[in-house]
């Protein structure tokens, strides 16, 4: 019973702050030279909404992301349920966008199921340090994994890393990350199963994308679950991308009286 009036309430409240958005199909904007991650230059994070007039939900939206996961404001939820998974290796290619390298899947590779809901994974990428924080606290590294649904709402989940052991997903194509452009690297084969979740533990709440155009109705699940990534990763990366884009992080946004949930299975 819990399960089923927690999923009314969550899609009741998503289908409202929906029509108060643009589609949520409009993705991330590809052309970096539009804005920065500055904090005091003129293109930067504060002003994004002021740099384009479709922008302009970043300045003035109500569910922006990232946010700061701060536990004494979290709803503890058991009845969330496991996040369903069914991936399946498919055809990639390794791009670098500028502001950030990205995998994209050129073929089916599967998705997860939210709330009964099919969305189909269709790229990852990379920000360094990480977007959202934990209470109060950024870690190095935080993967996006992006999903869409047939009516073109997003689903993104993410994934924290701290420094520590090599990530084995990033391992693998790493030495391209140094020579990959705009063109991309066609990567063969690849398993996103690869990606390592870890514990079931899980933050959920209604967001935007991170980076113009800033468009809201976005899903967010982070995973409780902090994973590694060697700093040699961290500093490939940082690498690869254009000036500016080094440290790829959009600044916390305000929480706007949203309820954030995490999944605990082993809650009371």
């Amino acid at each position: 019973m819990g399960k089923v009036i927690f999923s009314v309430l969550f899609m009741v409240a998503f289908s409202t702050s929906f029509l108060l958005t643009v589609n949520a199909l409009e993705s991330e904007i590809e052309e970096e030279s539009e804005f920065n991650y500055g904090e005091t230059t003129a293109k930067g994070p504060q002003n994004w909404g002021h740099l384009n007039p479709k922008w302009q939900v970043c300045s003035n939206g109500k569910l922006q992301s990232p946010i700061d996961l701060l536990h004494e404001r979290v709803t503890v939820e058991r009845n969330l349920g496991n996040l369903k998974r069914n991936y399946k290796a498919a055809p990639a290619a390794l791009i670098n966008r500028g502001h950030d390298i990205m995998v994209e899947w050129k073929e089916d590779a599967g998705g997860i199921n939210i709330n009964g809901t099919y969305y189909k994974l269709k790229q990852c990428h990379w920000h360094s340090p990480s977007e959202h924080t934990v209470n109060g606290k950024s870690y190095n590294m935080e993967l996006h994994m992006v999903h869409n649904s047939s009516s073109g709402v997003i689903a993104v989940v993410a994934i924290l890393y701290k420094f520590g052991q090599p990530d084995p997903f990033l391992s693998k194509f790493l030495h391209h990350v140094k020579t990959v452009d705009h063109k991309g690297i066609d990567l063969g084969v690849v398993n996103p199963w690869k990606i390592k979740f870890g514990s079931r533990k899980y933050y959920r709440y209604l967001g935007s994308l991170t980076v113009p155009p800033c468009t809201e109705g976005v899903i967010w699940t982070v995973r409780k679950k902090v994973r590694t990534v060697s700093r040699e990763q961290v500093r490939e990366l940082r690498n690869a991308v254009h000036d500016g884009f080094e440290e790829n992080a959009r600044p916390v946004q305000e929480w706007d009286g949203r309820t954030v949930y995490m999944y605990n299975p082993r809650s009371l």
